[in-house]
């Protein structure tokens, strides 16, 4: 074998030559007698590569390695004829020899090999001076050494290649870990990289004066106050690698950087300005919440007045953080939230000399309003009906006030309350609350009325969009909230200028609520939460226009705290909008308004259902016409429809309980019939008299019953129809 492959072995380094042109060493790891070609590996940008190469392209750049056998013999010392009959058996008989696949043959059969095949020319010229027998086969040997220690000093020399590039490329896989961490912080492969840079260069223009404890003593008296909390990124959006849209640079003010796009497909930033009383970033806490804002309101109801506090939102904006307290997982600690807290306050200020002596005892309700229906959360639920006395005064019947005597009276009623409270799944949260929940903390002395603080966690204002829904549940749902929240933003207004007439009767919530809105000590104040990804962009802008039209303030330039030193361009590059925008009115459906689009809708109503005016439809007009940019034709329409199921529903049930109980009283007659009969001389003209009375009786109540029914029926129909002739181009959710 060793005449074939000459000095080739596996584990020698030879030169190759690549299909490009390149030469570089390769190692040898197997050889083929089969078809005289050998199978080389390297090392290539860290992957083992290998290829099968013939002897002949072998040789041609190892001239060292070839074989001796191609030697010219000389011609003065002619070989004997064994000798040379010898020689030329010797490759065949090579040819037939076995070959150890992968592993490197010993070094003494290597040795010897090359010791055999370097000793044939001494056999040549062994005729002309025969030199010592031992000579030839030890020089032989040690040169067979020599090439050995070359190729393991070559081996070591690759090795010594292969640990550079090895700590090259942990170098190179450290680098890369070293990337991907900082990525996280600033990741240039997002999508929103661009507009996450616009953020961060304006925001580095302004000089921050955010709201903190130091301005307590700076707090105003308000009759209505609003102001805007925003929360932190959730776990959620953090995952999602939501961007902070939402800036707080001073203590009243919210700018929101919402993402737009010209018509060339470049990407800009509109920062929209809103002014408030307050502005509470994502650091501010519960108990900072309510210093400011309902804290001022608990001195009001110990003089005679009536408070109330709201909290607006998206679903998952913090409402109910807010209001309930501090959430850990699933459980909630009810002793931070603004209940407990006002509570806290409330037994705290009864016990001063000046409203101690008055005798004042403390009852505490808690109820919520679902779908325009009020149940009593203190008792299992129960339905409540709302109704007016004879004095004009809303009287919520059947609700039970507990009387509480210390804060954790007041803490167990909120996590009972809560536990019953309507929620549902969304997109936004899991655990969503669908109902308005109001709890009341009640101030009576000998048994009268003397202050009341009512305290409200609204439904999610995304829900009001949800009109058009092909559940009639969920429609049923959104129009409610929808009509309570402007009803509840236009009786806030009235409040706050004095207004003669209070649009209360237009949703339940007003209704319940409506000596919160009426008299000179009445006080108020609107906490809007918002949401800062900038997936929540349109639903945090209808947040804060919905709490702007609550109470209107001017912004102007000269009230954002740009800093002086800049950092950023000038304030018309850095925020090309400071007016608060607000929604436009389409002009096709201002000209459909004009032309009496409201009237010709009412009259359908009216000649369908057979229904005339009432306060309760006059109040809803006239709030679907202070918001006209809100509220389009059809939308007004399907209000309508609404109102109108729900005042049927609520007949057909109490008709439905009215025939009940006559049916029992009819059973107890037919009884007494029955037993008449059982006597032996017992009037058969009375008998037959008086059923045919029951009967009749039976006849005419379910016949108006059926009757109702059909026409209840009817009215499910025309409020889908309504509800499909919604175009969304116009409202937008509240």
């Amino acid at each position: 074998m060793a005449g074939i492959f000459g000095k080739i072995f596996v584990g020698i380094y030879v030169e190759i030559k690549r299909s490009d042109g390149r030469i570089h060493q390769a190692m040898v790891t197997s050889l083929h007698e089969d078809n005289d070609s050998v199978t080389v590996e390297w090392i290539e940008n860290g992957d083992t590569k290998g290829k099968e190469i013939d002897l002949e392209s072998v040789f041609a750049l190892n001239a060292d390695v070839a074989p001796d056998e191609e030697i010219p013999q000389s011609p003065e010392a002619p070989l004997p004829p064994s000798s040379v009959a010898k020689t030329s058996k010797l490759p065949k008989t090579k040819r037939t020899t076995a070959i150890p696949k992968p592993e490197n043959p010993p070094r003494e059969n290597r040795a010897a090999a090359v010791g055999t095949t370097r000793a044939r020319p001494s056999q040549q010229n062994q005729a002309a001076e025969p030199p010592p027998p031992a000579i030839a086969p030890q020089s032989a040997l040690n040169q067979s050494l020599l090439q050995q220690q070359n190729a393991r000093k070559k081996s070591n020399c690759v090795k010594e290649v292969e640990k550079l590039q090895e700590k090259r490329e942990k170098r190179r896989l450290q680098q890369q870990e070293l990337r991907e961490k900082r990525a996280q912080e600033v990741d240039v492969q997002l999508p929103n990289y661009e507009i996450m840079c616009m953020i961060r260069d304006f925001r580095a223009s302004l000089d921050y004066r955010p709201l903190t404890s130091n301005d307590l003593d700076l707090i105003d008296e308000h009759r209505i106050c609003v102001c805007v909390r925003a929360r932190p990124l959730n776990k959620k959006e953090l995952t999602m690698k939501d961007l902070d849209v939402i800036t707080v640079p001073s203590k009243d003010v919210v700018m929101v950087h919402e993402p737009k796009q010209k018509v060339d497909l470049t990407r800009y930033l509109e920062n929209q300005t809103f002014r408030f009383d307050y502005a509470f970033d994502e650091n501010s806490t519960n108990e900072m919440v309510y210093r400011f804002t309902a804290q001022p309101l608990v001195e009001t109801i110990f003089e005679r007045g009536m408070a109330t506090c709201f909290a607006y939102g998206q679903t998952g904006s913090g409402k109910t953080h807010t209001m309930g307290g501090d959430f850990s997982g699933k459980n909630q600690d009810c002793s931070k939230g603004i209940y407990a807290l006002s509570a806290r306050d409330v037994f705290h200020m009864i016990k001063k000399p000046n409203y101690k002596k008055l005798d004042l005892q403390i009852f505490a309700t808690f109820f919520e309003i679902y779908s325009g229906k009020v149940f009593d959360l203190l008792n299992r639920k129960t339905k409540l009906r709302v109704l007016e006395d004879g004095k004009q005064q809303v009287q919520v019947v059947g609700l039970q006030e507990k009387e509480v005597k210390c804060t954790d009276d007041v803490l167990k009623l909120i996590e009972v309350g809560n536990s019953c409270r309507t929620s549902g799944q969304t997109s936004a949260n899991a655990h969503s609350s669908r109902s308005h929940a109001v709890f009341q903390i009640i101030l009576r002395r000998r048994g009268k009325m003397h202050g009341k603080f009512s305290l409200i966690d609204l439904a999610g204002n995304e829900r009001g969009a949800d009109t058009s829904s092909a559940d009639r549940q969920t429609r049923l749902e959104g129009a409610e909230i929808n009509k309570s929240l402007l009803a509840l933003k236009e009786c806030i207004r009235a409040l706050g200028r004095n207004k003669p007439h209070t649009p209360f009767r237009a949703s339940k919530l007003t209704q319940v609520l409506r000596d919160s809105f009426i008299g000179e000590n009445s006080r108020t104040c609107m906490i809007a939460t918002i949401s800062p990804g900038m997936a929540s962009c349109e639903n945090t802008l209808n947040t804060l226009r919905y709490a702007n039209r609550v109470k209107e303030f001017g912004i102007s330039p000269s009230d954002i705290p740009f800093s002086q030193s800049g950092g950023g361009g000038s304030r018309s590059e850095l925020s090309p909008s400071y007016e608060v925008k607000e929604l436009t009115v389409d002009p096709e459906a201002e000209l459909d308004i004009r032309q009496g689009g409201h009237v010709n809708q009412l009259e359908v109503l009216e000649a369908q259902w057979g229904v005339g005016s009432s306060p309760q439809r006059d109040d809803l007009k006239l709030l679907c016409e202070q918001n006209e940019e809100e509220v389009s034709p059809q939308l007004f329409t399907f209000h309508e429809a609404v109102s109108q199921l729900v005042e049927m529903e609520e007949q057909v049930l109490e008709d439905h309980r009215a025939v009940f109980q006559e049916s029992i009283r009819w059973l107890e007659d037919e009884k007494v019939l029955l037993e008449m009969t059982e006597e032996v001389d017992y009037d058969v003209e009375s008998f037959a008299t008086q059923l045919e009375q029951i009967l009749d009786q039976k006849i005419d109540i379910l016949t108006e019953l059926r009757d109702k029914v059909k026409s209840f029926r009817s009215t499910l129909q025309e409020e889908e129809q309504a509800s499909k002739q919604i175009t969304p181009k116009r409202p937008r959710a509240l």
